[in-house]
């Protein structure tokens, strides 16, 4: 079994310019990229309508456990 979370979907998206800058800047603010702040905002809007999702699979951060002695390593 994958330690990988699931891939995500990728699609193009247009935006007005004036909105892009807008993301833009609330991501800067969050510390977070243009594409996750867009997912968090869509979260939340989703959200506000009633619209019920699961908890997205957060990437493992950090270093990998050590492996213990006598293990193999790849």
């Amino acid at each position: 079994m994958s330690d990988q979370p699931p891939q995500k979907k990728a699609f193009p998206l247009r935006l007005d310019p004036a909105l892009y800058a807008a993301i833009e800047r609330s991501a800067a603010a969050d510390l977070r990229s243009v594409n996750a702040q867009v997912e968090c905002l869509l979260r939340e809007a989703l959200g506000k309508r009633g619209v019920k999702l699961a908890e997205p699979v957060r990437a493992k951060r950090g270093r990998p456990p050590k492996a213990k002695e006598g293990e193999d390593q790849e």
